[in-house]
């Protein structure tokens, strides 16, 4: 009941990220503020300050592309000058056509060869990185997880450590030392996403009835933003995620305290009771409980997460609160429907929610 419910292989792309993620990061700090900040200051999102080996292939890849451009653009310029400057109308033109020259072996060869070389290694490099990041193999003591983009939130799921979140990705750091990757499985539960994290990988688009791959290594903890790039409906700029780089120790507690079951205090048996016999259960899980939803996130460690609504608001009572009330507030076009509590049991239910951790 919580963050909000839906009721019913792309490889990544350079050339598009960089003015992307101009717009991205504009539209993340057009959402937060509105709220507060959150409690963990997130890096934001910038693909030209890579933490992770996708994300550097991809950046070195996109300065490559640049300078070849950068050159193609210099020496066709400079030959328009040169035409412009050597051939302009001069006072003593007799005002005739000069003679044309018809066929030159030397400058067709030039403008065929030279092209279908530089096509030739545009494509050579580009297809290095795409079988590099597409095609890595799996070491031992990967972490893997299933991300499943919803409207418009995100599920994730670590199958082999039995924990399920929300918009919240949790994954260690990966110094060189000791790799550890994550390896993430992207699924849709209704229509095309993408899933984007400028600083540690390239997009990656999440298509129904398909499977796709990617996965990150990175080598500084933190909190890293990203977002869903592809349009998906009317709250796509707010399907926001967020990616917490724990270090080993940090992400093996984070793992226990996830699989722990809800901890749920005998004095908010009133809140539970609201819960368990609204509409909440048919959408969210929460374990213990006879709420075994699947179209919103599982709440069962809802308090351990910053934010609620995938990122637009932090998780606070007074959000937590006008979130179950009226989440159009929060987030228009949302899919979570507007409980319309009376004050005391939404008193009572937040209450209950927040001993969810």
């Amino acid at each position: 009941m919580v963050p909000e419910s839906k009721h019913n292989s792309h490889a990544p792309d350079p050339l598009k990220t960089w003015s992307f993620s101009i717009l991205m990061a504009g539209c993340l700090l057009a959402v937060q503020p509105a709220f507060g900040s959150p409690q963990a200051p997130p890096q934001m999102p910038n693909m030209f300050k890579p933490q992770s080996t996708p994300a550097d292939s991809i950046l070195h890849l996109s300065v490559f592309v640049l300078i070849i451009t950068a050159v193609i653009f210099v020496v066709v310029f400079s030959l328009l000058v040169y035409s412009i400057v050597k051939f302009r109308k001069r006072a003593d033109d007799d005002g005739r056509e000069p003679v044309p020259v018809y066929g030159s072996n030397q400058v067709e060869l030039a403008w065929t060869v030279i092209p279908v070389l530089i096509v030739l290694v545009l494509f050579f490099a580009t297809a290095r990185v795409i079988h590099a990041t597409q095609s890595a193999p799996k070491p031992p003591g990967v972490i893997e997880v299933i991300a499943i983009g919803h409207q418009f939130w995100w599920e994730f799921r670590y199958p082999a450590l039995g924990v399920v979140t929300a918009n919240e990705l949790h994954v260690p750091s990966s110094p060189p030392s000791h790799p550890t990757p994550t390896f993430i499985t992207l699924l849709s539960a209704d229509t095309d996403h993408s899933f984007w994290i400028p600083s540690l990988a390239g997009k990656t688009d999440l298509i129904p009835n398909r499977v796709n791959h990617m996965w990150i290594d990175p080598n500084e903890t933190g909190v890293f933003l990203g977002q869903c790039a592809q349009y998906c409906g009317t709250q796509h700029a707010k399907m926001l995620l967020r990616v917490y780089v724990d270090t080993p120790d940090q992400f093996q507690q984070w793992i226990r305290e996830q699989t722990k079951p809800a901890q749920i205090s005998d004095a908010v048996n009133e809140g539970r009771r609201i819960f368990e016999t609204t509409a909440c259960i048919n959408c969210h899980a929460v374990t213990g409980t006879v709420a075994d939803g699947r179209f919103g996130p599982d709440l069962t460690h809802l308090m351990s997460r910053d934010t609620i609504a995938s990122g637009a608001a932090p998780n606070t009572t007074e959000n937590l609160r006008l979130w179950i009330q009226d989440p159009e507030t929060i987030k228009p076009g949302s899919l979570m429907p507007a409980m319309k509590l009376n004050e005391q049991d939404l008193g009572a239910l937040t209450a209950y929610l927040e001993t969810l951790r």
